[in-house]
């Protein structure tokens, strides 16, 4: 057999960078940049600085994308873009990318020339304070207008690299950008608030004496730095100093501490995986982050402080390990073809919970025990293993350490962890492997169950009205009330995030929601409707307002495409029910958490990479209509869907699931669909991924389609504008478009399967029938048909019907009819009415009737403008009414 070989993979990458130990400037120019290389991965070379990793910490800016550099293969990298800095020893792995001569280089600085400079076919070097006023510039100029919340980057970079603008590197372009940028949308407050500002006299020596008081010792091959001062009195920002300290002297592990007044604090940081400073200094009383941590101790000497320091340091410092020492070998694995039962079949022989699927020695994806055995649940024993393995799969190398080999698996939520070593799988470490390694059984619970929380009470604040805020806070304390724990979920929660507007909430109680909504009407002058079946309810308020109430739950499918089988359950496996990770945020309402964001699943990092993915791969086995939600939120998040939900999606198509979904849920996702704002994306992805032949086989989306759907959309965008406040079903016509290559035949087909009221379904099939003919005869009445005709052809139909005509046709005249019909000739009546006909002595009955025919037929035609006209019409048809007859 002849060697497999690869060519070389092609470059199509485009990279923002920049230097190590990135600060806000870094931070900043990378954003600008995004706006000149939109199709640009952005990606830190390295470390940053910890007032950069405190932002993203503390912010709530989840637009911004970063891509982690070992996920970068530098043989795909097109352009390099490098940005406040062009020093190779500066950025990183980059640094090879740059020398290759293969890759093209664009540079953006406003550093001094340095010997070790890169050079590119683009460089753009000025000697301004910050490299954000080059780019800020450039935008400018090109007419390129950054959000507001870009903005707000934008002017933390210049703010924080011109010293708020007092650095001898001010220039005056400085100051205009801010101006720029205030312009924009630039919020001074989150600059303020991050701004590190100048130091004090009494600062700068305090600085000093930590400088010249370091000390480096060794624990357990880690180089740990101490720092320490006495002030005969409290000096503000020591954090500051310990930041500076670090920078100053470039070092990696740092502990600063200071004795002032009754107290000595100790500032933490590391920019080091296998220090945990966050964890040290708990031990001391303290806390914070795994790189930046403080603690205060009252009533305890310097030097006892330092002693006991060096004690937590001895046990929370771990020796390196690596890959190769961790991983279990030889491997167990599978091949791709092997049906889901021979899956089960090794895993209980080997009591392993996952397997790595190869062939030919290449690894091509994992499978785990839990999509095995519910696939068989399903009757899907005979499927083949490569229609449900997780894929892509994360990887390491032999030398990898245990921080890394922690954080891949979490990341990424494999039970599996391959190592790989020259292309070749040479061991395998599963979470079992990982916990036998770590210290103690706190760490071990935190790491079975890797939650992350967050409190976002001042986003709330920002984005929520203050009534609402106030109903959310009596939620949380009716629920402490009743012993029980309420949550808002779902897409409320999510478009906190995503900045939309978004006010309906469900809560999910922790106990039992119906007695939950019982006692809050009760309470707050509302109203419950409850049902017991399902254990929900929905709490109405004295002015219409609503609130869905659900007991958390879980729930199983009897079979592919059934409703659900609900049972009771815990918030986080209520979570684990929905559709997508997006949608698996939970905010605590109880008083004591109020505002703590539970994130199980990975939501946070989905909603910032912009991301949709599914919680397990039997996601559209159990419910393909996730397929259509998946589709609709791609469109109107713009978001993209996952590599692997994506395969999934097309394993449920390539298996018919879809032919299994009842009619009335494949009608109620389409409708939804068809009522966003522009659901003309998501029916071309529906057809794509061959999903509109679900609907019916006789659908798809070519240029004809497509081109009817957009007069749709442009006949809509017409009449949306004439602000007549007629309201219309926007779905409806956009659906008329969608099936308009479909025989009437067809049509009562789809109409039978989707189950539609008889009264819908009516309307929709003699309604269309109806509008076809019509446009004909309309069509038929010529380039200038009298405006009685039009508006007696027109009048039986319904608004939406009219709209589609008029979308539908190609005969410009007879669209005109159709907006002369909207704009003058619909609501045309006759200024006398029957009554006054009766007034000017006309006798009561079938005459009347005639008379004011007669009247709208000449308004229609406009053959009479004024009531005089209409009285002389009448007069000269009928003679004077008694009335006039005895004046």
């Amino acid at each position: 057999m002849k060697p497999h070989r690869t060519s070389a993979p092609a470059r199509t990458l485009e990279v923002i960078t920049t230097h190590l130990n990135a600060d806000f400037d870094a931070l900043a120019s990378m954003v600008a940049a995004k706006k000149l290389y939109p199709e640009a991965l952005l990606v830190f070379p390295g470390s940053q600085e910890s007032s950069l990793r405190d932002f993203f910490v503390r912010s709530s800016f989840y637009f911004l994308n970063f891509t982690r550099a070992k996920h970068v293969p530098l043989e795909e990298i097109k352009r390099l873009i490098l940005v406040d800095t062009r020093q190779l020893s500066r950025i990183g792995k980059f640094a090879e990318a740059a020398l290759s001569g293969e890759v093209e280089v664009h540079i953006y600085d406003h550093h001094p020339d340095s010997p070790e400079d890169v050079h590119g076919s683009v460089e753009v070097v000025k000697p301004l304070g910050s490299t954000t006023a080059i780019l800020t510039q450039i935008l400018r100029d090109k007419g390129l207008e950054p959000t507001p919340q870009e903005a707000t980057i934008m002017a933390l970079g210049i703010f924080e690299d011109t010293g708020s603008f007092t650095f001898s590197s001010t220039t005056p372009e400085d100051f205009e950008a801010a101006a720029y940028l205030l312009r924009r949308g630039a919020d001074l407050n989150v600059v303020s608030e991050m701004v590190t500002r100048e130091l004090t006299a009494e600062q700068v020596a305090l600085l000093n004496e930590l400088i010249q008081s370091l000390t480096t010792f060794q624990v357990n091959a880690v180089e740990v730095v101490l720092a320490r001062v006495t002030a005969p009195r409290y000096v503000p920002d020591f954090a500051v100093l310990a930041h500076k300290l670090m920078d100053i002297e470039n070092l990696q592990v740092l502990f600063a501490l200071a004795q002032m007044e009754d107290r000595v604090y100790v500032v933490g940081r590391s920019r080091l995986p296998e220090v945990n400073v966050g964890e040290v200094l708990s031990e001391l009383g303290g806390g914070g982050h795994e790189y930046a941590a403080s603690a205060a101790i009252k009533d305890m000497p310097l030097s006892q402080v330092e002693e006991r320091l060096k004690q937590v340091l001895q046990t929370r410092i771990h020796p390196r390990r690596r890959a190769r020492e961790i991983m279990s070998f030889p491997v167990k694995w599978i091949e791709p073809a092997a049906t889901l039962e021979t899956a089960e079949l090794l895993l209980n022989r080997y009591s392993i919970n996952a397997l790595p699927v190869m062939e030919n020695g290449r690894l091509l994806g994992l499978i785990n025990r839990q999509t095995v055995e519910r696939g068989i649940y399903h009757g899907l024993g005979r499927h083949q293993v490569r229609d449900y393995m997780t894929t892509p799969v994360a990887t390491v190398g032999p030398e990898a350490t245990l921080a890394e080999i922690r954080e891949t698996l979490v990341i990424n939520k494999q039970r599996l962890l391959p190592v790989v070593d020259h292309g070749r799988v040479i061991g395998v470490i599963s979470r079992t492997d990982l916990l036998h390694l770590l210290i103690d059984q706190e760490e071990e619970a935190q790491w079975a169950q890797p939650l992350r929380k967050k409190n976002i009470l001042s986003l709330m604040r920002e984005r929520l009205p203050a009534h609402i805020l106030k109903i959310l806070r009596e939620v949380g304390e009716v629920a402490e009330e009743l012993g029980y724990h309420a949550y808002a979920v779902g897409g409320f929660v999510r478009d906190l995030f995503l900045k939309q507007e978004n006010l309906d909430i469900d809560i999910v109680i922790e106990g039992d929601g119906v007695e939950f909504a019982r006692r809050f009407a009760a309470t707050h002058g509302a109203r419950a409707r409850v049902f017991h079946k399902f254990k929900t309810a929905v709490i109405i308020f004295a002015d219409g307002f609503k609130i869905d109430v659900a007991t958390a739950r879980t729930e199983y499918y009897e079979a592919p495409g059934a409703l659900p089988v609900v049972e009771y359950s815990s918030i986080k496996m209520d979570l684990y029910r929905r559709d997508f990770s997006i949608n698996t945020l939970a905010i605590n309402l109880n008083p004591g958490e109020f505002g703590t964001l539970l994130d199980f699943f990975g939501a946070t990092r989905d909603l910032k990479e912009r991301c949709l993915s599914v919680l397990h791969n039997l996601s559209f086995v159990e419910d393909p209509t996730r397929a259509f939600r998946a589709i609709r939120f791609e469109q109107r998040f713009k978001f993209r869907i996952s590599k692997l939900t994506l395969n999934l999606i097309h394993n449920a198509v390539r298996n018919n699931f879809f032919d299994r979904l009842s009619g009335p849920r494949l009608f109620h996702e389409l409708k939804l669909i068809l009522s966003e704002e522009n659901p003309i994306p998501a029916i071309a992805r529906l057809a794509e991924l061959n999903l509109l032949k679900a609907i019916h086989p006789r659908l798809w989306f070519d240029e004809g389609t497509r081109a009817m759907l957009e007069r749709v959309q442009a006949v809509l965008s017409w009449f949306d504008l004439l602000y007549l406040d007629e309201k219309y079903e926007k779905w409806l016509i956009y659906f008329l478009g969608l099936v308009e290559p479909l025989s009437p035949k067809e049509l009562k087909e789809m109409v039978a399967r989707f189950k539609l009221s008889p009264k819908l379904a009516a309307a929709v099939i003699s309604g269309k029938q109806t509008a076809d003919k019509t446009l004909f005869k309309l069509f038929r009445l010529g380039e200038e048909p009298r405006r009685s005709q039009i508006y007696h052809l027109l009048s039986p139909l319904g608004t939406e019907f009219l709209l589609y005509m008029m979308a539908k046709s190609r005969h410009e005249a007879s669209k005109k009819a159709i907006s002369l019909y909207f704009t003058h000739l619909k609501h045309l009546k006759p200024e006398l009415k029957g009554r006054d006909l009766i007034a000017l002595g006309y006798e009561p009955g079938p005459q009347i009737r005639e008379m004011l025919d007669l009247l709208h037929q000449a308004r229609l035609n406009e053959e009479v403008q004024t009531k005089a006209q209409e009285l002389a019409l009448l007069r000269e048809r009928f003679g004077p009414g008694e009335a006039a007859a005895e004046n």
